[in-house]
């Protein structure tokens, strides 16, 4: 017998590794080609359309540069620098002139728009309110130890005038001086900051935020940590400045204030 060189052998190999792998796909064909269902269908991922952004204001006023009076007459808007004055002589056409000595005597149009604008937000700076100091010491009683106070109902009388002065004005001329100033108040609102925002739309939002003042407990609480006081509910120490305004006034007045609110808002929100 001859005897198989070595590249015989190499030749042997491959032969019989090839007939084994055909063997192998033989029995597991059914394995390697599965029966085809048909063609899958990919679907496609819902397209999420976005809605466009808002273009113009949700509540829009009237904002002509000559509004008209309730007479008929055409009133033309104030010169720009004088508008602090003829803001002035109109409100207190509309509240009398007893409103004249708690109003600011300098850019009372801006610390107007911005103190709106500010009434959601934790504080008012003192130095952009339209209203001076009210008239009186913040009054507090005596609480069950030292170092807790009670909101005094003597303090509410603080309130009184002012309120007196918005239960009893005109609503109708309010909105009336609103329109006709709101060329100038919008202006100043995009000069706070909202080169794109509507002022009447943050009226809105504003008032809507005082209205959902919830009604405090009785007596409040109060405790001072340090020069000011504070309230004693952490809830009600983490409101806004306007809905700590309305707490401090009392419920008498802070509704008073929310129905004089309800109804301006009728007057100069679009309806739904």
């Amino acid at each position: 017998m001859n005897r198989v060189n070595g590249s015989d052998t190499k030749v042997l190999m491959l032969i019989l590794l090839v007939v084994a792998l055909a063997v192998a796909f033989w029995f597991f064909r059914d394995d390697v080609f599965a029966p085809d269902d048909g063609p899958v269908e990919v679907q496609p991922e819902p397209v999420v359309e976005e809605e466009p952004p808002r273009k113009g204001p949700i509540h829009p006023i009237a904002s002509p540069e000559m509004s008209v009076s309730r007479d008929g007459e055409l009133v033309p808007l104030p010169p720009l620098d004088d508008k602090d004055s003829y803001f002035l002589l109109a409100l207190i056409d509309i509240f009398g002139s007893g409103v004249e000595p708690v109003l600011v005597s300098e850019a009372l149009v801006d610390k107007f728009v911005a103190t709106v604008d500010n009434l959601t937000r934790s504080q008012v700076a003192e130095k952009i309110r339209p209203v001076g100091r009210l008239s009186g010491a913040f009054v507090v009683d005596a609480g069950g130890d030292e170092r807790e106070y009670l909101l005094s109902t003597d303090n509410y009388a603080r309130y009184d005038f002012l309120v007196e002065l918005a239960d009893a004005a005109d609503l109708d001329a309010v909105v009336d001086m609103y329109r006709r100033f709101y060329p100038i108040l919008q202006e100043s609102y995009q000069q706070l900051g909202y080169p794109d925002g509507y002022f009447n739309d943050r009226v809105v939002e504003v008032i809507d935020h005082l209205l959902a003042t919830p009604r405090p407990d009785q007596p409040v609480r109060l405790t001072r940590p340090h020069v000011l006081y504070e309230f004693a509910d952490a809830e009600i120490e983490a409101y806004s400045s306007g809905q700590k305004l309305l707490i401090r006034m009392g419920d008498e007045n802070a509704e008073t204030v929310k129905r004089v609110l309800r109804e301006l808002r009728e007057r100069i929100a679009q309806s739904s």
